[in-house]
């Protein structure tokens, strides 16, 4: 495991010491900073680009690295990835609209169905990871705790399904106090078992529009049930999603078809 894998994973699993202070937060102020966490992960007033690097690191089988640039338009729920490499991989790509996701593979020249828990490139990422997140319409608060993650302020929700299509029927998520953002994320089946563990690091600040968007420089995500053990320890697969030139301006409606996609596999 890389020395970047080591620690990103080591900021994932951070071990959470509950605060000894007078600050308390109301049930409605828990509400609120649960819908602005979700509010983070959308950009509603404008179209968004960026490029991808998604590494898939295998405990000993070492590392595959794909290349994507994603475009999307929030406002009407539609994305576009197209994945730029490696040279095999170039001129797939997956396309969001109308609550639907194909696949599209240069090969055959077929779009095939997939979904939102579906992984990406066969990593530990699925194709919903990279779309915006919805904490507060699909789950309900089971509990909330302040807490600390590290030297941050946070309330670690305890949140559980209300709707069905969702990827997973529980979550546990950090969100700091003071900006609303995500900085952990634990994925449970409903009978209680962990699946994944997300840490989000950090984050860049974009400006655009009069507004500031907070978009991760990058995310680990670990599986937590495929792991190998090396060494007398267990090593957990791990995909790293790196996020850089972003632009927030407005793309060509094109971008979000299926001919799109065809004539850019073709390049």
């Amino acid at each position: 495991m890389n020395k970047f894998f080591r620690k990103t994973l080591f900021f994932a699993v951070l071990t959470v010491t509950f605060m000894q202070s007078s600050w308390s937060l109301s049930n409605a102020e828990y509400q609120a900073l649960l819908e602005r966490a979700e509010d983070n992960t959308a950009f509603f007033e404008t179209d968004f680009r960026g490029n991808y690097t998604v590494v898939q690191n295998k405990p000993g089988e070492g590392q595959n690295v794909t290349e994507a640039v994603m475009y999307r338009r929030d406002r009407t729920a539609s994305w576009t990835i197209l994945v730029t490499g490696p040279a095999k991989e170039k001129g797939k790509g997956y396309l969001q609209f109308d609550n639907n996701i194909w696949f599209y593979d240069p090969a055959d020249r077929r779009f095939t169905f997939t979904s939102a828990k579906d992984k990406f490139q066969n990593t530990n990422a699925n194709n919903s990871d990279f779309a915006p997140q919805h904490y507060a319409r699909d789950y309900a608060i089971e509990k909330a705790e302040e807490v600390k993650l590290g030297k941050m302020n946070c309330v670690l929700f305890t949140l559980k399904a209300k709707v069905e299509k969702v990827d997973y029927p529980m979550l546990k998520l950090w969100v700091t106090i003071d900006d609303g953002l995500v900085r952990k994320k634990e994925d449970y089946s409903l009978s209680g078992q962990k699946l994944r563990t997300t840490g989000i690091p950090s984050y860049q600040l974009i400006r655009a529009i009069e507004k500031n968007y907070s978009i991760p420089v990058s995310m680990v995500i670990q599986d937590n049930l495929k792991g190998k053990k090396i060494g007398g320890k267990v090593q957990y697969e791990q995909t790293q999603i790196t996020i850089r030139n972003v632009v927030f301006e407005k793309v060509a409606d094109t971008v979000y078809t299926k001919p799109y996609l065809e004539m850019m596999s073709a390049k």
